[in-house]
């Protein structure tokens, strides 16, 4: 198992980028190496500032960083050098299983698009996000790869999150459910419509429509829908959970009895804070592409890419990819 890793994408790369990575080579089994790429003189200060850093960590020069700011299309294409380029290029020449990274998840994707290719029958790609829940977690797919796409596509997004969450998740016959305005068969788009007719007449544990609302409440194991929907799914959430948190902080903290309390809740409090952080999960599979491809979120901790790291070997372990080309096909002949 060898992992290419965007040692200069993210808000804190290369420092948490690089801690991540000894972090998941001490812990992680099965990794027989780790090829950090990006500034060699930056990721060997980093290096060096950790004791005992595992001799199969390599580093790999590239002189060029694709900002959050940058056209994703462009970027790629003028700069050759750049780290997300070059780590890419290591799965593409066989010389590593998996890459991640945590910076600009449009140049990523379109990296990974361009340089790998996609899988025979599949479409255009997308990012499957796990979400924690009280029940059991979901996966959102597509999470922001693909923000325009008919209802061919996300029925492809359906089967893709169906055998991540059978294969990662361990969830025997996920449950899925097109993301629309409603329950009803009749409700929402266009393209949800056509997803939910090829869905509801495939082999798939197909449920139907489900709401926003609901998805918090484990009634689907896969939520389908386009990358305009779920990015906008997801970064609501995302604030959802900040807000609560400082909702939290500010209330448990003014006045004296309410300080005691929050004490005595302690407990429960953190271990709440455990079950809904994200840096859990570590980072989002592109499913769809040609290669194990991980995207961390842009603020990503060493914790975060350290649990990115294991995505990746499961992703690799399970063999994805070999199960969506197989199963594609049937997908469209249902």
């Amino acid at each position: 198992m060898r992992i290419a890793v965007d040692a200069m994408g993210g808000d804190h790369a290369p420092r948490e980028i690089v801690a991540g990575v000894v972090k998941g080579a001490r812990e992680l089994e099965g990794i027989d190496c780790i090829y950090l790429v990006g500034d060699e003189a930056k990721v060997r200060a980093e290096l060096d500032s950790i004791n005992g850093v595992p001799p199969f960590i390599e580093i790999v020069h590239a002189s060029e960083v694709i900002g959050m700011d940058e056209s994703p299309l462009s970027a790629v294409r003028t700069k050759k050098d750049a780290s997300i380029n070059r780590a890419v290029e290591l799965v593409k020449k066989g010389e590593a299983d998996a890459v991640f990274s945590a910076g600009s998840t449009g140049a990523a994707v379109t990296a990974a698009t361009l340089k790998l290719g996609r899988i025979k029958g599949i479409s255009r790609p997308a990012i499957a996000t796990v979400f924690p829940t009280p029940v059991t977690p979901f996966v959102l797919v597509d999470a922001g790869a693909t923000p325009d796409c008919d209802g061919k596509v996300i029925a492809q997004f359906g089967l893709m999150g169906s055998i991540y969450a059978e294969s990662i998740l361990g969830v025997e016959s996920p449950r899925i459910g097109t993301l629309s305005i409603g329950e009803e068969d009749a409700k929402g788009n266009d393209s949800s419509k056509e997803a939910f007719r090829i869905l509801d007449s495939s082999k798939l544990n197909f449920l139907g429509n489900v709401e926003s609302r609901d998805l918090f409440a484990g009634k689907v194991d896969v939520a389908a829908c386009d990358g305009f929907v779920g990015n906008v799914v997801l970064k609501t959430s995302e604030a959802v959970a900040k807000t609560m948190r400082s909702w939290f902080r500010e209330e448990f903290t003014r006045t004296p009895l309410r300080k005691v309390g929050a004490l005595m809740l302690k407990g429960a409090l953190k271990e709440i804070k455990a079950k809904s952080d994200p840096e859990a999960y570590g980072g989002a599979y592109l499913l769809g592409v040609n290669g194990t491809v991980i995207i961390g979120h842009g603020s990503s901790s060493a914790k975060a890419v350290r649990n990115a790291m294991q995505v990746a070997v499961n992703g690799t372990k399970h063999r994805i990819n070999d199960r969506i080309a197989s199963e594609v096909a049937q997908l469209e002949n249902d």
